[in-house]
């Protein structure tokens, strides 16, 4: 046997050497981490003061070079992204002599954007229009970007952005006509905008970018509400949609470029969420240029009443992406980080922040005295060039004629928009839209047939539980294969799971593309739906759907992060640019739907009386009282109901499968489009009383109203929706009653009147019509269905029965939430007889 000696220890190899960074790279990295606490960003100088270096840097020749590159006009916050690659991109970037700047035409587009704001303040005094005098760098900024996205291959631009110099972008930088903008100004017909429309600066254009040597980037500007960041996740989500229609290199093709406040940036939380969202599989887009058009205030808020950290961006750094900070006023600095954005951007498909840095010439509006609150700054502004003469100066050229020029150019278009009769409309539709249309057409309806034959729902049933044989499937999902085969096989009821899938795949081998997304979706919050499968020993993925054929439509569907209000701004935005696609989001719970109360009341429900924007996003809202407490019950029908107006929206609530099924095919194969708002059941999911047979999908179309023609000579109608009605009709059984009808209705709005009225005509001889619901009297349908009621119905009594009114949609105990229900019960069939 070998011994061991100690002389065997000097045979082992040594340790490499940890390498060292010379003083140079020391000096350096201490910059490169620390230098943008000592730029000069306000061009007013009061605020962001220098800040001294957490590591002290030595003085000598090293510090002084570093200090030129990270110490001026300029503050690159980047160190805190953990690939070096990225960094070193960066840094090379940072460290090299800065690009030349086409200066003249820089001068140029600084001259437009100011004396455009001059024309409009001198020919419109006192009018509101958010001006953009001391950010006007602004628009070389957006120049510079699409000139150095052109040759990354962008083809497409998705801008969004708050009212904060909308209009002298939609001019200078979207290409509409200033004319176009000054006409908006002008008390023109009003009957060009009746009954709808929205304030010049929420409005959306569409216009082209064009490059010196011919290359050109469509724009489009998003419609925004006065909600300041709520448009984000729906520019990012139209952004999606476009990338998708392009194929492969979308991402490359379509840039997302989304304008903030400082302000709005730090304080409102759907920006956090779509930052988040955007990186997320499903939902990213190839990052996005973010830049914030910084006033360094807030309406009347100072930065430090705005956000509680140095910058408005540092809400940003949670991810490992860029953020450049730049003084406004040393404009050939904003046109080189612009160049830097957009090949930043395409070279790691990456979202960039850009802190735009410059002050805000007037009050918050023009009618507001800014004097009142922030004193000093505006004594300083009061005497502070414009920022066209400022950069002439700097560049020794004289102006003058220039401005004489544009003046005369601007002041003869607002000359002849001064006598317009009409406002003029800023936007089109693109081309994808001209199969649908806005408009209800009731008579497309009677005609649509959604049904399928019996074999054609066999197969499609037998094609969405096919897996490959190496596929370890779990047992529990066997076992619910083998009961979803035999509804296939007529031997058993079809559950709303069942039926979706079936209506997805009828529409997928239709190719017609299917989306849907939502926060454990893809199982489906009640483990009804399990589109995708998860192997038990690998846990890699099959989705069924997607593969039904190599000609089918495209299927997607993601778990969404924990987010409401981003999540579905996004589908909504979606749904904007791919109107072809079945576009659908659902809540975990329909209570949960308020999370997201401002993209429904600003876009979905809004949209298109605002903008003319027309969308066919599908919200499933998972409702119904069953005792799980205030917060898992309702999915607040009454607010949408409120929301309804003007054949804006849909809503309805299938009460069974088969129904369900109709209702996501008619919604797709309509030729029009209205978003539609679906409160999806929970314990009826699997129920029988809610199950359908194999030959109810073959029936024509969904019913908004399901009459009763199971009791002949009524002398009481019982209308309700949802639920409760099931709940009603194994009561009636129970009872033994052939007294009292139960009526569905399946559509609340757009009203079914016709369909109604048909059904309670039915039953002649009943002498009370009595609306059923589960929901408190101050909320539900309650008072949006009985003045309808009390309308159609003049010669029988109109009642109701109901929860009473209560501040919470529902108790938190299952025993009193039982009792109420035994109570609505005992009261909706009080007095019959058996």
């Amino acid at each position: 046997m070998a011994m061991k000696t100690k002389s065997a220890k000097t045979l082992e190899p040594e340790p490499a050497p940890i390498p060292t960074l010379n003083q140079r790279e020391v000096v350096f990295d201490i910059f490169r981490r620390w230098g943008y606490l000592q730029t000069t960003l306000d061009p007013l100088g009061q605020f962001l003061p220098g800040e001294p270096f957490p590591t002290p840097a030595p003085d000598g020749e090293y510090s002084t070079e570093a200090r030129s590159y990270y110490c001026g006009t300029i503050a690159a916050e980047f160190m805190h992204i953990a690939n070096p690659e990225r960094r070193q991109w960066i840094q090379e970037r940072m460290e090299q002599a800065p690009p030349a700047t086409d200066q003249k035409h820089v001068l140029d587009q600084l001259i437009r954007a100011d004396i455009f704001e001059q024309v409009i303040q001198s020919r419109y005094l006192g009018t509101k229009r958010f001006s953009l005098e001391g950010l006007t760098a602004l628009i070389p900024f957006l120049d510079a970007v699409f000139a150095w996205s052109v040759p990354c291959g962008v083809k497409q631009a998705v801008l969004a952005m708050s009212h904060r110099g909308r209009l002298n972008v939609m001019t200078n930088t979207i290409g509409r006509g200033a004319g176009e903008i000054f006409a908006k100004f002008e008390d023109v017909d009003p009957r060009s905008t009746l009954g709808g429309g929205d304030v010049k600066y929420h409005m959306g254009a569409t216009g082209t970018y064009r490059s010196p040597d011919g290359a050109e980037i469509a724009l489009h500007l998003v419609s925004n509400p006065s909600h300041l960041e709520a448009v984000d996740p729906v520019a990012i989500g139209r952004a999606r949609a476009k990338q998708t229609r392009l194929g492969e290199n979308g991402r490359d093709q379509v840039l997302p470029l989304i304008l903030h406040g400082d302000a709005a940036f730090a304080g409102q939380g759907i920006f956090a969420e779509s930052l988040v969202l955007a990186a997320l599989s499903g939902f990213n887009v190839g990052g996005s240029i973010h830049v914030i058009v910084n006033n360094l205030l807030g309406f009347t808020a100072l930065p430090e009443e705005s956000n509680a950290s140095r910058f408005s961006s540092d809400m940003a750094k949670r991810l490992p992406i860029p953020i450049f900070h730049v003084n406004a006023e040393d404009v050939d600095s904003v046109v080189r980080v612009a160049r830097i954005a957009a090949e930043y951007r395409h070279t790691f498909h990456s979202d960039v922040v850009i802190d735009l840095i410059g002050y805000r010439r007037h009050g918050h509006s023009e009618v507001d005295d800014p004097t009142v609150t922030q004193p000093r700054r505006y004594a300083v502004i009061k005497d502070h060039p414009v920022l066209y003469q400022i950069y002439a100066k700097q560049i020794g050229v004289d102006p003058t004629e220039k401005v004489q020029a544009i003046q005369a150019e601007f002041l003869e278009q607002q000359r002849i928009a001064s006598k317009a009769e009409h406002k003029p409309i800023l936007s089109k539709l693109p081309r994808y839209w001209d199969n649908y249309r806005g408009g209800c057409l009731p008579t497309e309806d009677a005609a649509l047939r959604t049904g399928l034959p019996a074999e054609q729902i066999t197969a499609l049933v037998k094609e969405t539980t096919t897996y490959p044989d190496s596929f370890h499937i779990h047992p529990k999902v066997a076992k619910l294969f083998e009961q979803r085969l035999e509804m296939g096989a007529g031997k058993r009821a079809f559950d709303y799971g069942m039926a979706e899938l079936v209506a997805f795949a009828s529409l997928l081998k239709a190719r017609t593309p299917v989306r849907l997304s939502g926060q454990d979706s893809q199982r489906g919050t009640f483990n009804q739906r399990h589109a995708v499968m998860v192997d038990t020993e690998t846990e890699a993925r099959w989705v069924p759907l997607g593969h039904l054929g190599d000609n089918q439509g495209r299927f997607e569907v993601y778990n969404s992060m924990l987010s409401e209000a981003a999540v579905l701004g996004f589908e909504y935005g979606y749904s904007r640019d791919y109107p072809e696609t079945l576009v659908l989001w659902e809540a975990q719970f329909g209570d949960f739907a308020n999370g997201a109360q401002i993209i429904i009341d600003q876009f979905i429900t809004a949209g298109e009386a605002k903008w003319g924007l027309l969308s066919g996003v599908v919200m499933l809202l998972p409702h119904g009282y069953e005792g799980q407490g205030p917060e898992h019950s309702s999915a607040r029908l009454e607010r949408f109901l409120q929301l309804a107006a003007h054949d804006n929206i849909q809503i309805c609530q299938p009460s069974t499968a088969a129904q369900y099924f109709h209702l996501l095919r008619r919604q797709s194969m309509r030729s029009w489009r209205k978003p539609l708002v679906v409160f999806t059941p929970k314990s009826m999911l699997r129920h029988p009383d809610a199950s359908s047979q194999l030959a109810d999908f073959a029936t024509d179309r969904f019913q908004n109203v399901l009459p009763d023609h199971s009791v002949s000579s009524p002398t009481r109608l019982l209308v309700c929706s949802g639920k409760i009605g099931h709940n009603l009709r194994v009561e009636r059984e129970k009872r033994k009653l052939k007294d009292a009808a139960i009526i569905f209705v399946e559509q609340l709005f757009p009203w079914p009147e016709e369909e109604l009225q048909a059904a309670l005509d039915e039953h002649p001889g009943a002498t009370e019509v009595v609306w059923v619901q589960e929901e408190p009297a101050n909320m539900g349908a309650l008072t949006y269905v009985m003045p309808e009621l009390r309308r159609m119905v003049r010669d029988r009594a109109v009642l109701s029965v109901k929860r009473t009114a209560s501040a919470s949609p529902a108790t938190g105990s299952a025993k009193a939430h039982d009792l109420e229900e035994k109570t609505l019960l005992d009261v909706a069939f009080g007095g019959l007889r058996g």
